[in-house]
């Protein structure tokens, strides 16, 4: 393959040439639009996650929880109702992300799974998520936020699929 710029061979899989720096293939840049198809209201969280290659799910805990924690859900709403409005729509079908997805856990619940769901996409023990939970919720003395806090990761977290199960092996 030849460079574009400097009109010397580079190697087929190149992305930048080595002679002079230049970009092999023309990258088209990334807009970010709305995804309604793909959202729960408007689509801004899902084109706000399709952009960032994220989990939609964090995209909108992300979002509850600044629109919570200062205080002005008011202004959460606000700002996402002035997204909605700003952000081109896109037809098109989200890219599905690679990664793993933040889950509401059906093995490991108390009460939702969300704890369970946190601790498993983390990697952490589901004991430590809870306590953490339950630390955050009282310490700055605001237990009906970290109740609400709790409330809205059940609404917003989808629960995971349930474990289908297998007979076992039967002895003859």
């Amino acid at each position: 393959m030849i460079c574009a710029r400097c009109s010397r061979e580079i190697d087929a899989d190149s992305v930048f040439c080595r002679f002079c720096g230049a970009a092999v293939h023309e990258v088209s840049p990334r807009r970010l639009t709305r995804l309604p198809a793909q959202g729960q209201i408007g689509g801004v969280c899902a084109g706000i996650a399709a952009y960032l290659d994220a989990d939609v799910t964090l995209v909108r805990l992300a979002w509850v929880i600044l629109s919570i924690v200062p205080g002005a859900i008011v202004g959460g709403l606000i700002a996402y109702a002035a997204a909605w409005l700003i952000l081109p729509q896109d037809g098109a079908p989200a890219p599905q992300v690679h990664g793993k997805r933040l889950l509401r856990s059906t093995t490991d619940r108390k009460i939702g799974g969300v704890c369970g769901g946190l601790a498993e996409y983390f990697g952490a023990d589901s004991t430590v998520v809870r306590l953490a939970a339950v630390i955050l919720a009282i310490y700055p003395g605001a237990v009906i936020c970290g109740v609400l806090a709790y409330l809205i990761g059940w609404l917003v977290i989808p629960s995971a699929p349930a474990a289908a199960l297998e007979p076992s092996p039967s002895t003859s």
